[in-house]
C-alpha cells in the first residue's frame, strides 16, 4: 500500500465552481456552457441555409455536444468514485509540528501512555521526527510529531480542532496531566448523553486532546476533529475523493453546531475524522502547526486524480521516493 502523506493535505476543501481538470489516468473532460447568445453567434456566421434550418441544425448539433459531454463527465466521476469505493485505504498517521521534541514526546508516553515507534534526525535539513502511537504503524493509527531546528512555537490555528484519545480512567488521566505540567481544558465530567466520561486537556503547544472513557479498544487515538465551513461540502467531498463514510450526523441549534463522522470502518473500531460546522462561521485560520493525515492508498497517483476532480488540491504531487543510495524504493 502507498502512503499518501506527502502528497496529499486532508484539510477543509477549497469552495469551487468546478472541479480542477483531471489528469493522469483519467481523461480530461471540459465542461461548456450553451446559451441563447451563443446560438445566435452561429446562426449568423452562415449564409449558404435559410436562416431557420440552419439555427436548427446548430442547435441540435451543439444540444448534442452538451449531452455528450454531461454523459463523458458523468461516466467519468462514476469511475472513479467506484474506484476509490474499492482502494484499500486506511488512514495512518496525523502530521504536526511541536516546539521542543524531546519534551513532547515526554508527555505523550508519561501522561497518555503512547509508544515511541521511531525518530529519525536530518541535520541536512535541520528536521526531526517521531512516530509515537499505541501499537505498530501497519495496523494503528498514530501521531507524526515535526520538529524544526530552532523553531519553538507555532500558530496552530482555529480550523484544527483536537485529537480524541480513548483511555480507561478519565480522572486518573487528567491528574497525571496537572502532575506533568499539562493544562486543564475542561475536567471530567459525563457528556451530554450522561453515558460517556470526557475531559479535555492540552499539551506544551497548545494542541488539545479530547479523553474519552471507554472499554479496551484496539484503535485508542481514535478521532481528528477539524473544524469547516460548509459541512454538506466537505461531507460530499470526504466521501467521494477519500472514499470515506458518513457514520453519523447531529445538529445542536441549542449551542449552534452541527458535527458529522467519517471513517472507514465502525466508530468504536477505527480512528474517524469528525467535521465540525460552527453556524455562520465560513472560513478558519489553518495557522502553521497542524499539517496533514497521511492515508494509505493502492494507488497513490488514481487517488490524487480523484481528488483533482472532485474539487481537491494536491499540495504535492505524487512522485518517485529515492532512497539514501539514489534508488527508488516508493511512491508518494
Amino acid at each position: 500500500m502507498a502512503s499518501l502523506s506527502a502528497a496529499l493535505n486532508l484539510s477543509t476543501p477549497r469552495p469551487s465552481h468546478s472541479p480542477s481538470p483531471p489528469v493522469l489516468k483519467y481523461p480530461s473532460v471540459h465542461n461548456s456552457s450553451y446559451s441563447p447568445s451563443r446560438r445566435l453567434t452561429l446562426f449568423h456566421l452562415g449564409t449558404a441555409l435559410p436562416q431557420a434550418q440552419l439555427f436548427d441544425v446548430k442547435a441540435s448539433q451543439l444540444l448534442k455536444a452538451e449531452e455528450n459531454t454531461s454523459k463523458a463527465a458523468a461516466a467519468l466521476e462514476e469511475g472513479a468514485m467506484e474506484w476509490v469505493k474499492n482502494d484499500n485505504r486506511r488512514m495512518l498517521h496525523v502530521v504536526y509540528c511541536v516546539g521542543d521534541l524531546d519534551k513532547t514526546i515526554k508527555f505523550y508516553t508519561e501522561c497518555l501512555g503512547m509508544k515511541l515507534l521511531r525518530k529519525r534526525d536530518i541535520p541536512e535539513e535541520r528536521f526531526s521526527n517521531a512516530f509515537l502511537g499505541y501499537g505498530p504503524e501497519d495496523s494503528h493509527f498514530g501521531v507524526e510529531l515535526a520538529y524544526n531546528y530552532g523553531v519553538d512555537k507555532y500558530d496552530i490555528g482555529n480550523g484544527f480542532g483536537h485529537f480524541g484519545v480513548a483511555v480507561d480512567d478519565v480522572a486518573r488521566t487528567v491528574d497525571l496531566v496537572k502532575v506533568k505540567g499539562g493544562k486543564v481544558i475542561r475536567e471530567p465530567a459525563p457528556v451530554a448523553d450522561g453515558t460517556t466520561i470526557m475531559a479535555t486537556i492540552q499539551d506544551r503547544d497548545g494542541y488539545k486532546f479530547e479523553l474519552l472513557e471507554r472499554g479496551p479498544t484496539p484503535e485508542p487515538l481514535c478521532q481528528v476533529m477539524l473544524r469547516v465551513g460548509d459541512i454538506e461540502r466537505s461531507i460530499n467531498f470526504y466521501e467521494k475523493a477519500f472514499g470515506m463514510k458518513l457514520l453519523r450526523k447531529w445538529d445542536n441549534p441549542k449551542y449552534k453546531y452541527t458535527n458529522a463522522i467519517l471513517g472507514y470502518g465502525p466508530e468504536d473500531r477505527n480512528v474517524v475524522l469528525k467535521l465540525t460546522y460552527n453556524y455562520g462561521v465560513t472560513e478558519y485560520d489553518k495557522g502553521n502547526g497542524y499539517v496533514q493525515i497521511a492515508l494509505g492508498t493502492d494507488d497513490v497517483y488514481r487517488s490524487a486524480d480523484a481528488i483533482k476532480l472532485f474539487g481537491g488540491k494536491i499540495t504535492r504531487e505524487p512522485g518517485p521516493l529515492p532512497d539514501p543510495d539514489g534508488e527508488t524504493v516508493a511512491s508518494y
